[in-house]
């Protein structure tokens, strides 16, 4: 049985309860791991280790800084086997996705904010009797909750710009998908990352989340997940006068015009509904095709969906693992059962699958495809975050708009036109932080993520995230 520790000061060392969670793996349902329980105690231990370390950490300057970090990316890449392996078994993705995707996006998030860094810039403004100059200082202790869906992925895109701009760091996983964030606590300590200035504590979001979010001394929350959640923390952090981003849900809509590129659209809408089982937050989960190509479109798409495999993540050929625990496997369950009450039509799939060896007893659900559902009925306005999409005709862009637009929700749209004046039209009217034309899921890391409505405050990515993570001082100089 493997142990999931703490990493506090530069050592893995047990929750101060002496309390260990059972750790699940999805392909199996059977328990391989045990998670540290950690609480307000671990915290303060935490936050005390950042403390001693900021000054030294911050003055490193940021060349230095750089350098360490790269030296953590070039160890992330040269275990990305392992680390794959382990981000399969801890959250039931295929393998070969958590290779292609996951590990190597977390040594890319590493990489581009420890160079970012160095480029960094501040104003100055001169006038003839006086300067005025901007300086950026880092934060002190930050705290960073990452979600489990892409685990390292998103563990690594919140400490890597916090860590590079001179913050000491307090991260949390998800008790749902520890193992890569643990593996990275090693990889840390190999790359010489001094004691203190990364902390990783493990446990329920409720116990040390709670404490993380609501410790007086800690500067900023950085969080993605629920949009329950997240007004929950924005309500403890936001009195205390902590900085503030949260990355929330999305119930993104993918948009298909007569005019698009039929069969790419088509290949990139299959991929876009169910990758990684549906549960990433800028998944295409609502499709919207024009009256004209609608009937054609959703048969040939239904064709495409019976051909997914789905099974043991540990075969390559299986396009879809498991879902992340047999609670998340009967919310989307639910959410089938109750499109069929609201008066839907399951195209294809809608019941769980039971793999035959040894993931008979995981939590596997056929990816899903519906039909004849209102646009504001529950189905099409709550995140359901698995494999399961529905799709409606629309006539006019007025008319799909409305529908696109009637969620609460507001991260992602997949706009799929060959009318280029159509495509602008579209793209400024749409209630969405990100925009994607004629493609999904195609990112550049320079520029910044974020949704609008209940998707979430604030921007990820880019050099949004380093100025986050810094205080902005201006100082003006009278000649």
């Amino acid at each position: 049985m493997q142990y999931i520790h703490n990493y506090i000061n530069g050592e893995l060392v047990p929750a101060i309860s002496g309390i260990y969670i059972d750790n699940v793996e999805p392909a199996t349902g059977m328990v391989f791991s045990q998670i540290a329980r950690s609480g307000a105690a671990d915290v303060q231990k935490a936050y005390e280790a950042g403390k001693s370390a900021f000054e030294s950490w911050k003055n490193l300057g940021a060349e230095k800084r750089s350098h360490i970090l790269l030296k953590i990316a070039e160890l992330i890449e040269q275990n990305a086997d392992a680390l794959a392996h382990a981000e399969s078994q801890d959250n039931g993705k295929p393998v070969w996705l958590a290779k292609k995707m996951d590990i190597w996006r977390a040594s890319q998030n590493i990489r581009f904010y420890a160079t970012a860094s160095l480029h960094a810039s501040n104003h100055t403004y001169q006038n003839p009797d006086n300067i005025n100059y901007t300086l950026r200082e880092p934060l002190g202790v930050v705290a960073c909750i990452s979600p489990w869906n892409l685990p390292l992925y998103l563990f690594t895109w919140k400490i890597a710009p916090a860590l590079a701009s001179g913050n000491c760091v307090i991260a949390k996983p998800s008790e749902l998908t520890p193992l890569t964030a643990y593996l990275f606590s090693e990889i840390c300590i190999k790359a010489g990352l001094p004691a203190g200035v990364l902390n990783i504590l493990h446990g329920y979001g409720y116990e040390v989340g709670e404490a993380m979010v609501s410790h007086p001394k800690i500067k900023a929350v950085s969080f993605t997940g629920g949009t329950k959640t997240g007004a929950h923390i924005a309500g403890i952090a936001a009195p205390m006068f902590k900085k503030l981003s949260l990355e929330l849900g999305g119930k993104n809509p993918t948009i298909i015009f007569a005019s698009a590129d039929y069969e790419k659209a088509l290949e990139t809408t299959v991929r876009a509904s169910f990758l990684n089982q549906g549960e990433i937050c800028l998944c295409g989960s609502r499709i919207f095709v024009e009256e004209s190509i609608y009937e054609r479109f959703r048969n040939d798409l239904v064709e495409k969906i019976k051909k997914l495999k789905v099974g043991d993540p540990q075969d390559d050929t299986n396009f879809m693992g498991a879902l992340v625990s047999e609670g998340h496997m009967q919310k989307v369950l639910s959410y089938i059962e109750l499109a069929q009450q609201e008066g839907g039509t399951i195209l294809t799939g809608g019941k769980r699958l039971q793999p035959e060896g040894r993931c008979q007893n995981g939590y596997f659900v056929e990816p899903t495809l519906i039909e004849g559902l209102s646009y504001d009925c529950r189905t099409n306005q709550e995140e359901i975050f698995g494999p399961v999409a529905t799709i409606t005709p629309f006539k006019t862009e007025e008319e799909v708009l409305s529908y696109a637009n009637s969620v609460e929700y507001g991260l992602a749209c997949s706009l799929w036109t060959n009318d280029l004046s159509q495509a602008h039209r579209i793209a400024g009217k749409i209630e969405s932080g990100i925009v994607w034309v004629n493609c999904w899921l195609l990112r550049d890391l320079r520029t910044p993520f974020g949704g609008m409505k209940s998707s979430g405050v604030g921007r990820e990515g880019g050099f949004e995230a380093l100025q986050f993570f810094t205080e902005e001082k201006n100082v003006c100089i009278q000649f």
